[in-house]
């Protein structure tokens, strides 16, 4: 039968610690984290304590909490918000942990305690105070947060926007466009950002060709159509599949050729893409990876007690499809 001395020593802690913890002793300050590791190696040495003992306790179910910052209509329009969505879920269940949903930025009255959260796009500075209230345990998802302690699980945007550049000047073009979307009203998307900076340092990037509206096909068609209005780039980055499949249409009523006339490529690689017409050239975003990924880093760090914030960036792709030119061998 195991002693005290060898729970000790095996925890690395005195012995009256291991005793006092044995028998709750509600004097004791010690970590959470000591005294689980405490009972967990008293389970495994099969110590049997005295009348005054308690058992280890069983291991909680983890509750976590998802707080989408856009509303839940967006995952209709693009199934990249839908699948970062599908990732979380399924990690959950995989992992047996019990998961709260909550959109545009709102926390469910219902929910007292979590032992993490999952922001899912920028949150709102007013709204942190809420969040970090509830739990100190915090990941953000498709959002890099610099300012604050926070894991962060994204994309690097500003590299695919380079690249964009790139492969087009690569090509021989020499005036490149930008159609895109934003988010938060106060700056631009960091893809048109990086865009700007680079294609000016660059010599093949003007503001006149920049248009900003959101990130849905209606809005990818009105700026299309405005762009198409007048003395157009042959060559555009489209910030996202959605925006994109508005800007095909647009295209296609002014009667120019795909790449013939106007060659694009976008972001995201949604299942459709394929099968636009004609098929989108687009960067492959493993965004499902993402949401499954922000959810082990919360348990590592809900396990572990991980101070330092950690920041994955999941890698992508370029898919070329239909809407560049390919160059022949």
């Amino acid at each position: 039968m195991a002693t005290l001395k060898e729970i000790a020593n095996e925890a690395g802690v005195s012995l009256a610690t291991v005793s006092r913890v044995l028998n709750d002793d509600p004097t004791l300050s010690v970590k959470e984290e000591t005294k689980r590791r405490i009972f967990e190696i008293a389970e495994k040495l099969e110590y049997k304590g005295g009348t005054n003992s308690r058992k280890a306790p069983q291991k909680q179910k983890l509750h976590f909490m998802a707080i989408y910052n856009y509303r839940q209509d967006i995952e209709v329009n693009d199934p990249y918000y839908l699948s970062i969505r599908h990732g979380i879920e399924t990690q959950c269940e995989r992992l047996g942990i019990q998961l709260t949903n909550s959109y545009e930025g709102n926390i469910s009255k219902k929910v007292k305690h979590v032992d993490g959260i999952l922001l899912i796009g920028r949150m709102e500075e007013a709204k942190l105070a809420d969040v970090t209230a509830l739990s100190s345990n915090i990941v953000y998802v498709d959002y890099t947060d610099y300012q604050n302690n926070f894991d962060c699980v994204d994309i690097d945007l500003a590299r695919i926007s380079k690249e964009v550049i790139n492969f087009f000047t690569e090509q021989g073009f020499d005036r490149i466009g930008y159609i895109g979307g934003q988010d938060d009203a106060s700056k631009p998307d960091i893809r048109e950002q990086a865009f700007s900076e680079y294609g000016m340092l660059k010599g093949v990037v003007s503001n006149k060709d920049i248009y900003r509206g959101d990130f849905t096909s209606s809005s990818g068609y009105k700026l299309a159509k405005q762009m198409l209005e007048g003395d157009h780039p042959n060559a555009l980055f489209i910030a996202s599949d959605s925006i994109a499949i508005g800007v095909l249409r647009a295209i296609h009523e002014k009667g120019l050729s795909i790449p013939g006339d106007i060659t694009l490529i976008s972001v995201n690689d949604i299942p459709t893409a394929k099968f636009t017409f004609p098929s989108l050239s687009t960067f492959r975003i493993h965004s499902e990876l993402m949401g499954s990924q922000g959810v082990n880093l919360l348990q590592e760090r809900s396990r572990d007690g991980r101070s330092i914030p950690i920041r994955v960036y999941v890698p992508s792709e370029l898919k070329l499809r239909d809407t560049t030119v390919q160059e022949t061998l």
